[in-house]
Order: structure tokens, then sequence, then C-alpha cells
């Protein structure tokens, strides 16, 4: 099997390396870790808006390009390679935008696609609630509809973001009678409309990343709803293989992956680089292993993607190898770094700016974050295996 890419799509990586070193060095943003969910920068946004870069896969007559799908995942592993502030419109590209392709009408598609492709659209998930954890069939969000709207009564928890969002994509129970996860719809919500109510959750680093947000009679015009009424359920399933199969389950925290080996090679234990030590040594090369099959595994994803198919299995496979390797990753760095892995960030003697202890804690959600492992592991059994439901 053939591995390389094209002239032409390595020239594009070049390109966009090219672009994100040189808003590194304008100042534009400074690389971290999960710059694709934890920072926001309107400015950088705008930036990748005007080089055509959000939505590139869609038609041209949205705002896109109608480049191949390996051309975006070119763009996302270089995105998050350099840590790029990309929160603001890394929903709307991932999946918000493929799901209106495939239920949104043509007035939502010109209005929306066009509005994410430029920058100036930044839509987020309400999709979590407190109660339903992993089981979004049991979304209890009330949007029932009355006369030329839906009023929607409930709350949504995990919005990344929330407090900058333009507009919210929601899924709402339009028929609390209906059995668990037939009596939902999906909807854009404008963040502005009458009603609604943000409130921060700082996570256990003690940053704002995301938010609650309220739903008090909040009056939704009908031409709102993406889909079909009750259907939403169904057309959740599809999008999540998006969110749940990018580079960035793998690479999210790149800088500190790429952080760990310089340390190691720069810096001595016992007289000698902290990378010949034998046990050190090992650790190492497992996580390297492990990422060049996380990478694999990611391309498959693309691949059946490009193909016309979906990427149910393959995605959820990607989801819970990668988010278990960046868990390893960060126990690995802290454990290498001994005592000074637990520094933050504020210490003059932090090694690889304090990213270990700030992604060891932040590392225990990713196994939550866009589907349980234990979900991700059943529908591989199930749709995968063909071995009965647990």
């Amino acid at each position: 099997m053939d591995f390389e890419f094209t002239p032409e799509q390595e020239a594009f990586r070049k390109e966009v390396q090219a672009f994100l070193e040189a808003e590194i060095a304008a100042g534009t943003f400074k690389p971290g870790c999960d710059g694709w969910t934890h920072t926001f920068s309107p400015v950088f946004t705008k930036k990748v808006a005007q080089k055509h870069w959000i939505g590139i896969t869609w038609p041209k007559k949205y705002g896109g390009q109608e480049r191949s799908n390996w051309d975006r995942l070119i763009l996302t592993e270089e995105q998050v390679r350099y840590g790029a502030p990309a929160g603001g419109h890394w929903l709307g590209d991932r999946q918000i935008g493929r799901s209106l392709l495939a239920h949104g009408t043509e007035e939502q598609r010109q209005y929306y696609l066009h509005g994410v492709a430029n920058g100036d659209m930044l839509i987020g998930l309400g999709f979590s609630e407190t109660e339903a954890g992993s089981d979004l069939g049991s979304a209890k969000l009330k949007a029932i509809e009355n006369d030329d709207c839906f009023v929607m009564n409930g709350q949504k928890i995990w919005t990344s973001c929330a407090w900058d969002l333009t507009h919210i994509y929601v899924l709402g129970c339009t028929d609390p009678t209906a059995p668990k996860g037939r009596g939902l719809s999906e909807f854009i919500v404008d963040a502005k409309t009458p009603g609604i109510t943000v409130r921060p959750i700082k996570d256990v680093n003690g940053h704002d990343i995301w938010g609650e947000v309220f739903f008090d009679d909040v009056k939704v015009p009908k031409n709102c709803l993406i889909g079909t009424k009750n259907k939403g359920f169904y057309q959740v399933l599809g999008q999540l293989d998006y969110e749940r199969s990018g580079m960035e389950r793998l690479m999210g925290n790149y800088p500190l992956y790429q952080g760990l080996f310089k340390y190691a090679k720069e810096n001595l234990y016992d007289g000698k680089p902290v990378c010949e030590h034998p046990l050190f040594r090992s650790r190492l090369a497992q996580l390297m292993v492990e990422f060049e099959v996380g990478k694999i595994l990611t391309y498959r994803v693309v691949d059946v993607i490009d193909k016309g198919k979906s990427p149910n299995v393959e995605a959820s496979l990607a989801k819970f190898f990668c988010t278990t390797f960046e868990q390893k990753l960060a126990t690995v760095a802290t454990d290498m770094l001994g005592l000074y892995g637990q520094l933050l960030p504020k210490s003059r003697y932090v090694p690889i700016d304090g990213l270990a202890p700030e992604i060891f804690l932040a590392s225990k959600g990713y196994s939550l974050q866009g589907g349980t492992t234990e979900v991700c592991k059943n529908i591989v059994a199930t749709r995968g295996l063909g071995l009965p439901p647990v």
C-alpha cells in the first residue's frame, strides 16, 4: 500500500505550514495544546477564512473549494501540529457544515455555510445535557412547536467557547411523548436570541473553556429547523462520525509530544541523555509507534469518507485509540519530568512550558468527550465485528 501523498498535496502542506509559521512570527498566536477546542481567536479564524480554508471540501456555490477530504486532513493535521487557535471555526467546518449539506434546505445552506466559510458565523454544539451523559437519545431540552416558532426550555452543557458563539446547533425534544431518541429535532439558534443565558464552567485547570447554556422560553423561528422534525437523533448519529475521527483526537497535544522528545534528547539522567535511559527509551519508543498507528487509523477514516461510505466503525476505532494515546502521552510526560512535571506554567523552573501537568489533568476527560471509550468499543464490536450488544 502506498502511503505517500501526491506532490500537489505536499505542496499544499508546505503552504499551510508557511502560513502558520508566519502567523506565529507575527504574534497572531502562540502554539498551545487543544487549540482546536480550547482557544478562540476571531483574528485567526478570519485569516483562515481569507485563505478560503474553512469548508474547503464544500461546493463552491456555498463558499467552499470542492477540494478532497485528503486536503482537509492535511490542513487539520498542520493546524493541530502548530497548536493553532482554531476553536472559532472548527465545529462549523468539521461537522455542522456537513450536516447542513446533508439535511439543510437550500436557503439554510446559502446563509449558514457562507457565514461559516467567511469566518462571520461561529457555530457551536448544544448536544450534551447534565442528565443525558453520553446518551444523546435521552436529551430533554424541550422545543415545542407553537404557531410560527418553536419554544425552547432546558439546558445544555459542555458547549465550547459558548460565550463567543454567534449560533448554537441544538438538539431538542419536539415530541416528549415519543420513545427515547424518536422525538428529537435539530436547530440552528441565534445565540443572541432573548432567553438564552450562558454561564462559564471552570475546568480542573481553572480555565473557562466550556459553558452551560440555559434556554428560557426561547422562541426559535421554524426556518431554523434542520432536516426532518423528530428525526434529529438519526441525523446526529452521522455527524458523530466526523466528530470522533479527526486528527485533533491524536495530535491535539502535539506541542507536548514534540516538546517531550526534545527534552529527552537535551537533558541528562545519570550523566546520559534521558532518552538513553532504558525505561524512558522504551516508553518513548512505544509512544512513537502508537502515534504512527493513530495516524494510519485516522487516514483510514478519510479514505472511507473519500469513497462515499459512512466511517461509523472506523471513526469509533480511531477515536478510542487516539484518545487513549493522548492520555498515555500525558502520563509518560509527568513521569519522565519527575517533580518538575508538576510545575505550572508560571514557575521559572517549568519544563516544556508547563504543558505536562495541564494536559495530564485535562486528559482525564478525553475518553468522555465526543463519545466515551465504552460507547466507541461497543460500536466497533456490534457494527464492525457483528458481536451481540452488551
